[in-house]
């Protein structure tokens, strides 16, 4: 850890190397999703590169657990309050046809169907779910009004929904 606070990054490489596994499996094992884990397992390598002196004494490997570990946990607290924020709670469902829809057919079908949209209702869509911002913000960047912006959602995921089952009942 000297040799890294002096920045010597041939000493970074031999850490990496020494501890990447630890950090990696620790990460997929609690966020179970391999991409999130490479993302933080480069955050705690990049963490540690930066502040070098957050370590101080004791058991260099499970110093680097907790870290991982309390970094896995900011990400599944993120993940949980991003998805609440973004999956609007006054969508009616019917069920959970949207849900064996969405899963029987291919990321095609559902771009050709989402371009077939009017811009009125593809543009919030595309805003809400794939940009994850809310209806309310959706409605202050557009200058809709947000009863609007909702309705029309409402609209177009209800034309998606008859386009896509009627793509895949044939």
């Amino acid at each position: 850890m000297e040799r890294l606070r002096a920045r010597d990054s041939v000493a970074f490489e031999h850490l990496y190397d020494a501890y990447h596994r630890l950090v990696f499996g620790i990460a997929l094992r609690m966020l179970n999703d391999t991409t999130m884990a490479e993302d933080l397992t480069q955050s705690v390598f990049l963490k540690i590169w930066k502040s070098p002196d957050a370590f101080r004494d004791g058991n260099f490997g499970a110093w680097l657990a907790r870290v991982t570990r309390n970094g896995a946990l900011d990400v599944l607290r993120s993940r949980a309050s991003r998805a609440t924020a973004e999956i609007p709670s006054d969508i009616a469902t019917e069920g959970s046809i949207d849900e064996i829809v969405f899963a029987k057919i291919d990321s095609q079908r559902v771009r050709s169907a989402l371009a077939a949209l009017p811009d009125e209702q593809r543009s919030p869509i595309e805003m809400g779910f794939f940009g994850g911002i809310t209806h309310e913000e959706i409605a202050r960047r557009t200058g809709i009004p947000l009863g609007t912006v909702k309705t029309r959602i409402r609209s177009g995921l209800r034309r998606l929904r008859g386009d896509l089952q009627s793509t895949v009942s044939r």
